[in-house]
């Protein structure tokens, strides 16, 4: 069993060399004068913002780019990722903080909010920079489990035996390399009272490259229940590349689960929600939760009104079979679960 001082007497783990997913993130797409050459769009017309930008990054994967259709201002994967002016307004009741993290905070990088579970903010790093990121103000800097290799975290888990299932989120932890997260992962598993793994992901669909023959060898010997929630708002999002590696995922007896964000002029339509939950179940992908906004400074345009989801839930309800139909969820910060809306 890991005790906290048999943590902190844990030698470091030596990262490998460069691999083809890490020089394609690299080489991600960082500029928006560079993301709308390639989708040929014309830069002089453009609605981007350089101050946004500068507040929020950009940055995106060739494999994702990939996806968006070229010379559409209003494709719903551009959207999500392009800074514009409308992300500089000032809205009342969207803030910095808008879920409780840094209240939620029981040692560095741990969010301690609901029964049984913690989550464990791996990174500050994402493979891409989603404009309705509710983490996009988060202190990184400030609450890095991963300074003294995670020690203070996992000698928190050990401690608390209530603790049956751990979180990995961030940022996002898949960019962690093999031998960081690996060592993170069967650190967490030798903790015996410990049972279920979830990770919460986007790479697979924005960087598909990442689920490789090196990370799915070790990653199927992980004595715990494996549980990975990947991040699709759009059936567009699913291709074959994504396909593929939800496959090998699933062959390594992982269970996969879905959350979306309900966005404006994303999928706010009842065919975009019907078409990305057909499209998850063809991929033995459950649809899970289905976010309304979380009201992070600089999201407030893609907001949709609870009336507006509530309205969409019940046509979803009419038109797919039960299984298929996401749980409509608000987190609100305090509160022990994420809170149904009806």
């Amino acid at each position: 069993m890991i005790t906290e001082n048999s943590i902190k007497n844990q030698p470091l783990i030596q990262t490998v060399s460069e691999s083809h997913w890490q020089k394609q993130l690299a080489n991600a797409y960082r500029s928006p004068e560079s993301l709308l050459a390639a989708l040929d769009l014309p830069v002089n017309q453009a609605h981007f913002s350089k101050q946004a930008e500068q507040q929020f990054s950009l940055v995106v994967p060739q494999a994702y780019v990939d996806k968006i259709k070229k010379g559409q201002w209003d494709d719903p994967l551009l959207r999500q990722v392009l800074p514009i002016d409308d992300e500089m307004q000032i809205v009342e009741g969207f803030g910095l903080d808008p879920v409780g993290d840094k209240q939620a905070m029981v040692a560095e990088g741990v969010l301690h909010k609901y029964h049984g579970r913690v989550l464990l903010l791996t990174t500050g790093a994402c493979a891409i920079h989603c404009r309705y990121c509710f983490r996009r103000h988060f202190p990184y800097s400030k609450a890095n489990p991963a300074k003294s290799e995670w020690s203070d975290a996992l000698g928190y888990i050990a401690k608390n035996d209530d603790i049956s299932e751990v979180i990995l989120s961030g940022g996002d932890p898949l960019v962690l390399s093999d031998s960081r997260l690996q060592f993170l992962c069967e650190s967490i598993a030798s903790i015996s009272h410990v049972k279920r793994l979830r990770i919460h992901t986007r790479l697979p669909i924005v960087l598909p490259d990442r689920i490789d023959n090196q990370f799915l060898a070790w990653f199927e010997t992980l004595d715990l229940q494996k549980i990975v929630v990947v991040h699709v708002n759009h059936a567009q999002e699913l291709g074959v590349d994504v396909a593929k590696v939800l496959s090998y995922l699933k062959s390594v007896n992982t269970l996969l689960l879905n959350q979306s964000v309900l966005l404006r002029g994303v999928n706010d339509s009842m065919k975009a929600l019907s078409t990305l939950s057909e499209c998850l179940i063809k991929n033995e992908v459950l649809p899970y939760y289905l976010h309304l906004l979380d009201r992070v400074e600089g999201a407030s345009h893609f907001n949709v009104s609870s009336k507006e989801a509530t309205k969409l839930m019940e046509g979803l309800r009419d038109y797919l079979p039960g299984y298929m139909v996401p749980k409509l969820v608000r987190e609100i910060s305090g509160e022990a679960s994420k809170q149904p809306v009806e």
